[in-house]
């Protein structure tokens, strides 16, 4: 007449309704390394146009200057802009000139734009100066010129700023 209801009933497919089944494969163990993503690279940090910073800066990361900097500059890729003016040592892996150094600049690649005035030696591995722009020093080639490696023997040929002839007339400034 009356019968039990089998919903209530504890069976062999019960436990297996209760626990989702996950593969051994899946599962997570103590001894397994996973690798995180890579961090991406952070942006450039930016000194504006209104800014003067009077001090050293120093950093691992990439500057771009905007404004005025009175003091050394130490970075992996450093950009100055057209409107910067550097007045101290610049040191990085990549340096790009747009803007105004009155200083020693020092260089894996340095690249001076149609718009850069530098006033000071350079130091580099490899060196690149568009037609346009101002330089006033010595240019010298260094296998190693960010820890002041020893400069290449006498009688090897260095680089040459001879590249941009002489401007006669006014001078941009």
């Amino acid at each position: 007449m009356f019968s039990k209801s089998k919903i209530n009933e504890p069976g062999p497919g019960s436990d297996a309704a209760a626990k989702p089944s996950v593969p051994e494969s899946a599962k997570p163990s103590t001894g397994d390394f996973k690798p995180s993503a890579p961090k991406p690279k952070p942006p450039a940090s930016v000194l504006s146009p209104d800014l003067h910073v009077t001090g050293n800066i120093k950093t691992t990361g990439d500057i771009q200057v905007e404004g005025t900097v009175e003091g050394d500059i130490r970075a992996h890729l450093l950009t100055i802009g057209e409107s910067a003016t550097i007045k101290g040592e610049v040191v990085a892996d990549d340096v790009v000139v747009n803007g105004r150094i009155v200083g020693r600049v020092r260089g894996l690649k340095v690249r001076l734009t149609a718009t850069a005035r530098v006033e000071g030696d350079i130091i580099h591995k490899t060196i690149a100066i568009e037609s346009g722009a101002h330089f006033e020093g010595s240019v010298q080639r260094q296998d190693d010129p960010l820890n002041g490696g020893k400069a290449r023997p006498i009688g090897q040929a260095t680089a040459q700023a001879t590249a941009i002839p002489p401007q006669t007339g006014s001078q941009q400034g």
